[in-house]
């Protein structure tokens, strides 16, 4: 059999002679050979490529001119065809530079689109998932899982509980989606959950702005030779600082760039920010807006007092939330990596801001994986492994319970069949990160498609608690008792309430609230003003307005106090799992194909893991036999009793179809009944085929699904079978 292996960025293949089934995989990460001699970095060898190409250019040119000379001065005929001569050895030369540019531009894309088409083909005809709303011709953005993609994803949601809520005794919470506009106000949801978006002057359609320019890039850098390797390197750069651009600095790349709508070249508009959220209201009235949450994470945010009392008041605990998350996204692609609606995995770890230390750190600390700092990105390098506890002790991550949360993301990633070679950690680089977030890292997983985010872990700082406090006026707190009371300085904030009773009447209680919720260099720079100039404006969230404060209505001054206790708003460490980018990636990870026996076609194959596999085995009847049907059935019963989802056929099909059949929804295991006293049991990738007594059956396959006994001691302990009838 042979086994194909590409060349990184290049899309060059070669077969090398191998045991190993047949499998196209389009990764660079299993790209094996490289392009000629050259040793230089893929972005070195475009960038004096494209320089060659516009020397040689040149000299094509200066050449052509030479030869055009020579014919008008009526020169020797053997001067002119050694001219010409000359002239097509330079073109030839250059129709070389052009293949080499283009095979490194094209990156294997080619084969990578070819795989990526066999796997949604096959995901779609097995219905693990489709379109929504098929038959009305669908909506963009919107899928239905059918039958095995509910089965693996609900198989996912039980080891993310079982790993995360379980292991760490999180408080799991279910809140509604949706929420009313004073929550996503407080979050910054509904001034700041914008995308730039353009719009068709003449139809209409509209666009995400950063995309089209996006677009725009790759295709001249793809496909356009022609390219100077200035301009290359301009657009390059371009996309690294894409995510800084202002609307205006968009617009005017746009417009630079003479980008217009791509299905009918009009011009586009400006830029605009175009808010995210799917807006609606509450009650018949229409008088109390509400939207879809964006988000899982401001019902635990909002939970918070009530979350922390029912946890005896002590820190740190966390909180987790599995539900539906909604995104009006401009122009949704890429399958189920960019939807509208999608399931969310988040968690709330709550911790105290001066201690982020955590007791089971060490359990993770020697774990090596791909790690990808921002140092690193900004210096044009490449993710390394490195030591978690390294990065740790180093503070490329910034804290424990960081580090710690990041490397259980990777054993959860790791054992739901994820390669752990195409999986990585990125670090955000200063210009992504929220201005109070203390550190930012996505888990991205590579597949055709590129490195995808599906799990962003962050320290978010007390960011969140705060704005909720602010707005609502309830404080979202912790505290720490002392054994001891010990005497501090502390900032007092004593608000006149007769003199704030006389200005605001109704609304005192809010104003005073607002006052005695201020922090410390906001109460010392209203002391500075009020002493200054007597008194200042004042933002009343509650109120949603701003207020006169004048100075006999407040008194603000440092006093020495002996305090039993600490109160503090928490930090909060969020991982934040995109479930359906998650599955869809283990798909990709997972899909090979293999030929079949008589080599006449190529035969689809999910190596699911048994954890999430959505059928962990079927039971076939060798042939239409009621003896063996019998036993199929008994089987099939006890499997069931035993927990383990199964599928028996007892159709007449060929056992080597029925095989294929579910390898294609990737069971793990297959049962055949060829007597009525003993049952063979084939494991999918190896093919392998052990015989078992037929009440030994079931039980052999739980302890095997449920990894309390691996195939390989399974194959050592039962005799083999051998049939080349089932063999593909």
């Amino acid at each position: 059999m042979l086994l194909l292996h590409l060349v990184r960025g290049r899309g060059r293949v070669r077969a090398i002679s191998t045991k190993a089934s047949l499998k196209i995989s389009p990764f660079p990460h299993t790209f094996t050979l490289s392009l000629s001699s050259h040793t230089h970095s893929p972005m070195a060898t475009e960038e004096s490529l494209r320089k060659s190409l516009a020397d040689k250019q040149s000299a094509v040119e200066s050449q052509g001119n030479a030869v055009r000379a020579l014919k008008a001065s009526s020169a020797p005929k053997s001067q002119i065809d050694a001219a010409i001569e000359t002239l097509n050895a330079l073109k030839l030369e250059k129709s070389s530079l052009e293949r080499s540019l283009h095979s490194i531009l094209a990156g294997g894309g080619d084969t990578r689109e070819a795989f990526r088409q066999s796997v949604v083909n096959t995901l779609e005809r097995r219905l693990f998932y489709i379109p929504s709303f098929k038959i009305y011709r669908g909506v963009a953005g919107l899928f239905d899982y059918g039958p095995p993609g509910c089965a693996v994803k609900s198989n996912v949601l039980a080891f993310w509980r079982q790993h995360f809520v379980l292991e760490e005794n999180m408080l799991e919470v279910d809140c509604p989606c949706v929420t009313p506009e004073v929550v996503l106000k407080a979050s910054g949801h509904v001034d700041k959950f914008t995308d730039l978006m353009v719009k068709d002057e003449k139809t209409g359609t509209c666009y995400r702005a950063d995309h089209l320019l996006k677009d725009f890039c790759n295709e001249k850098l793809q496909r356009d030779l022609t390219l100077s390797s200035d301009k290359a390197a301009e657009l390059k750069h371009v996309l690294a600082t894409l995510d800084d651009l202002s609307g205006e600095e968009l617009g005017a790349k746009i417009k630079e760039y003479e980008i217009t709508a791509p299905d009918t070249k009009n011009p586009l508009s400006d830029p605009y920010p175009f808010n995210l959220m799917f807006q609606t209201s509450i009650g018949p009235s229409g008088l109390s807006p509400g939207f879809m949450r964006p988000e899982t994470a401001q019902g635990i945010f909002v939970n918070f007092k009530d979350l922390y009392y029912y946890n005896g008041n002590k820190l740190p605990f966390a909180a987790a939330q599995i539900g539906q998350a909604f995104r009006n996204e401009i122009s949704p692609r890429q399958g189920l990596l960019r939807v509208r609606e999608f399931t969310l995995a988040e968690i709330e770890h709550f911790v105290d801001p001066e201690d982020k230390s955590h007791p089971k750190y060490p359990e993770v600390a020697d774990l090596e994986f791909l790690m990808f700092p921002r140092e690193e990105q900004m210096t044009g390098q490449s993710a390394k492994k490195t030591c978690l506890g390294d990065a740790v002790s180093k503070g490329i991550v910034n804290n424990q319970t960081l580090g710690y949360f990041i490397g259980r993301v990777y054993l959860f990633l790791t054992r739901l069949g994820i390669d752990k070679e195409r999986l990585r950690f990125r670090q955000h680089l200063a210009n992504e990160m929220a201005h109070y977030a203390a550190d930012c890292w996505d888990a991205e997983i590579e597949c055709s498609y590129g490195w995808i985010e599906c799990v962003g872990i962050a320290d978010r700082s007390a960011y969140d608690l705060r704005a909720h406090t602010d707005k609502s006026g309830v404080p979202l707190v912790a505290a720490e008792k002392f054994s001891e009371p010990k005497e501090v300085e502390k900032l007092v904030i004593t608000p006149i309430k007769k003199e704030l009773g006389l200005a605001f009447k109704g609304n005192q209680r809010m104003v005073v609230e607002a006052l005695e919720a201020m922090h410390e260099k906001e109460a010392l720079d209203m002391k500075a003003a009020l002493e200054s100039k007597g008194e200042l404006e004042f933002k009343v969230c509650t109120l949603d307005k701003t207020v006169t404060i004048k100075k006999n209505m407040v008194t603000i001054q440092k006093e020495k106090k002996k305090e039993h206790q600490r109160v503090f708003t928490p930090s909060v460490i969020e991982p934040s799992f995109g479930i359906g980018r998650i599955i869809y990636c283990l798909f990709e990870h997972t899909f090979y194909m293999r030929p079949s026996k008589a080599g006449d076609e190529q035969l689809n194959v999910f190596r699911f893991p048994s954890l999430v596999a959505p059928i962990k085995c079927t039971v076939f009847p060798l042939v239409q036999n009621q003896k063996y049907e019998e036993v199929a059935k008994l089987i099939s019963k006890s499997l069931t009793a035993a927990g383990i989802s199964q599928k028996i056929d007892i159709t007449g099909t060929s056992i080597g179809k029925r095989y294929a059949r579910t390898d294609e929804l990737g069971v793990p295991f297959a049962i055949t009944v060829d007597s009525t006293s003993s049952v063979t049991i084939r494991e999918r990738d190896s093919k392998d085929q052990v015989r078992v007594d037929v009440e030994k059956a079931a039980s052999v396959v739980k302890e095997v699904t449920e990894g309390q006994r691996t195939w390989e001691d399974v194959w050592s302990t039962f005799p083999h079978h051998s049939s080349t009838a089932a063999d593909e």
